[in-house]
């Protein structure tokens, strides 16, 4: 895996069973040394190029299973190791045009050992009041292709 929390391979257009392009996907890793579960993940605002995607609009898949945001609130079981990048898949009707684009994505999640004060003001669309990348409390840029 690449040292950016966005990953440039997988980066790509998707497709329905009839072949029409119903949005794109892109891979995040886990930057945090050991793994989460899914119940302790926020997921933030997603920008592709400057336009704003609602949470609602992407789907996190964690080695092959889709989850929705509402779902990952609830699994207290599904666990998300490090060296497993989860794919999101976001539903944008003809997805993204060939070329350069600018993704701007945050995460953030919970961690039992992190004070109240600190996780209650996790906002995974905003840099948390106390920089740690490594608890994936950072909002990620990156411009990727599609070819």
């Amino acid at each position: 895996m690449e040292k950016q929390v966005i990953q440039s391979v997988g980066f790509r257009n998707t497709k329905d069973e009839n072949g029409n392009i119903t949005g794109f996907q892109f891979k995040v890793r886990l930057p945090y040394y050991r793994g989460i579960f899914l119940s302790q993940i926020r997921p933030g605002t997603l920008y592709i190029d400057g336009e704003k995607i609602e949470k609602d609009d992407i789907v996190w898949n964690i080695k092959g299973e889709d989850f929705i945001n509402e779902e990952m609130r609830t699994d207290f079981q599904t666990h998300w190791a490090t060296t497993c990048p989860a794919v999101l898949k976001v539903k944008k009707p003809g997805g993204l045009a060939q070329g350069y684009h600018d993704l701007k994505y945050g995460f953030c999640f919970t961690s039992s050992y992190m004070p109240p004060i600190i996780q209650d003001g996790l906002d995974p669309d905003k840099e948390s009041m106390v920089f740690m990348p490594e608890f994936g409390h950072h909002v990620n840029e990156r411009r990727l292709l599609i070819v």
